[in-house]
């Protein structure tokens, strides 16, 4: 008698479970193991956030425009599928911080707007004097003697004061995660930074130090290096070339699972179509609010129901060159938030990213929204227009109207990662091996918002599939 095949199901199909789908057919293929796989997506397209428009010989990304260096997983997954051709990397250039509508250059040698070189930080008009002593403090203040979770806003303050916090860090970091980060969890976003004050007590030479190994690793010669990727022809090519890989996963888009219920030796996965799909083993990638409502069931998912999502909108403007009449020279700024304005950012893409913008114009990439402040993204497009033309005006002496504008909203889209995040996860990965085995959960809403992240985090899901596959036949 044939031995029947596991049945994995793989659900969401943003850049987690494409990577997911990708490197367990990879597995199945190089073991000739007995699996079917199928992929499922509510929407009737993939690649989640990561979305590639092509306008007038412009590259404008909807979502994420690049990921780290420094994280390899993305890197990997692009060379793997045949992409390594398409990276490119960004060109070294000065960031500024906008505060009371006067743009200050990036201190240098700031890493997460922590102050690694003394020259640069002195010189600043970013901080009074009275902040800088402070923030010098970093150097003789003990370490906290916490060993629990605590937030970044807390950590930051303790160590380098409120002002250097306000004018750099906060609105660095809450950009990334769109965040208070008077709530966001240390551990769950930078734990680097913990590690940094163990091992070192002042954060500032912690920092210092493994800044310098990281470039010397990077390049081998501890010359300055782009600290981000993307692809030539846009994020959304990786998406297509996945998809067209997977001719041994079953791909299916337009079908959302609503419910899954466990069964004596599998699962059932209910679909809006009313077809029920039986699995033996699941990769739910979708975000928490989702994944909360399919096991509506299980108690132990109730905690998903209270993480904190934030709304974000990013606003994408082509405009001749001759119509900006500050001059920029580098790749963008960031707004501190007791600034008197609604963008919280803006890239200058055709300098971050010369590839895409035809030659005389400029591509600027601003960002709306964040928590505490997310009303912006439920505007009309025009007022959302109106809203960040005014900002850039003030900020860089714009005053002509755009060639073209894309709004894209991002409706709940930012996890938030408050304190104690890293724990309610353990708890929730202990619950899932003893109550629903074979059952795991990847994705933004977990262990990382970042392209690599999610990638990683999907290789961690094959490759316990792929035990609890092994261990069924034994």
């Amino acid at each position: 008698m044939l031995e029947r095949k596991q049945r994995v199901v793989i659900i969401g199909g943003g850049i987690t479970g494409l990577a997911a789908a990708y490197y367990l057919q990879k597995q199945v293929k190089e073991n000739k193991q007995s699996i079917e796989i199928q992929l499922i997506e509510a929407s009737h397209r993939l690649g989640g956030k990561i979305q590639t428009v092509k306008k007038d010989g412009y590259v404008i990304e909807r979502g994420p425009d690049s990921f780290l260096t420094r994280k390899i997983s993305a890197t990997k997954l692009v060379e793997e599928v045949g992409l390594k051709e398409e990276l490119i990397s960004n060109p070294i250039g000065k960031s500024y911080v906008v505060i009371n509508g006067e743009m200050h250059p990036m201190p240098g040698g700031a890493v997460m707007g922590i102050p690694t070189q003394v020259g640069p930080f002195i010189s600043t008009g970013l901080f009074s004097l009275t902040g800088k002593m402070r923030a010098a403090a970093d150097f003789v203040i003990p370490r906290s003697g916490l060993d629990g979770d605590q937030s970044l806003g807390g950590f930051f303050r303790r160590r380098l004061g409120d002002e250097v916090v306000e004018n750099l860090i906060e609105p660095l970091l809450s950009g990334m995660y769109a965040g208070n980060i008077d709530r966001l969890s240390l551990m769950s976003t930078f734990p680097q930074f913990y590690e940094a004050e163990k091992n070192h007590r002042s954060l500032i030479l912690g920092m210092k130090k493994t800044s310098d190994q990281d470039r010397k690793i990077q390049t081998g010669t501890g010359e300055k290096k782009g600290a981000f990727l993307t692809l030539k022809s846009g994020l959304q090519s990786l998406v297509n070339t996945i998809e067209n890989l997977l001719d041994e996963v079953t791909v299916r888009k337009g079908i959302k699972v609503t419910e899954i219920e466990q069964t004596s030796d599998s699962y059932l996965l209910k679909c809006n179509n009313e077809e029920v799909i039986e699995a033996d083993n699941v990769i739910v990638t979708t975000p928490h609010s989702v994944l909360s409502s399919m096991f509506s069931k299980y108690a132990f998912f109730n905690h998903l129901q209270e993480m904190p999502s934030t709304s974000v909108a990013t606003v994408a403007m082509g405009f001749p060159a001759d119509a900006i009449k500050k001059d920029m020279e580098g790749t963008g700024f960031v707004v501190s938030r007791n600034s008197d304005f609604s963008i919280n950012a803006c890239t200058w893409t055709h300098q971050k990213w010369p590839h895409t913008t035809p030659e005389g114009n400029v591509l600027l990439r601003c960002y709306v929204g964040r928590a505490g402040d997310e009303m912006i993204v439920d505007l009309s497009d025009a007022q959302i227009e109106e809203i960040v033309l005014e900002d850039l005006n003030k900020i860089m002496g714009i005053s002509t109207n755009p060639n073209f504008t894309i709004v894209t909203r991002w409706k709940e889209a930012m996890p938030q990662y408050t304190v104690g995040h890293k724990e309610r996860l353990e708890k929730l990965n202990r619950e899932l091996a003893e109550k629903l085995p074979g059952v795991f959960v990847a994705g933004s809403s977990f262990e990382g918002l970042g392209i690599p992240d999610c990638i990683e985090q999907a290789e961690k899901a094959v490759e316990r599939v792929l035990n609890k596959v092994s261990s069924s036949m034994e």
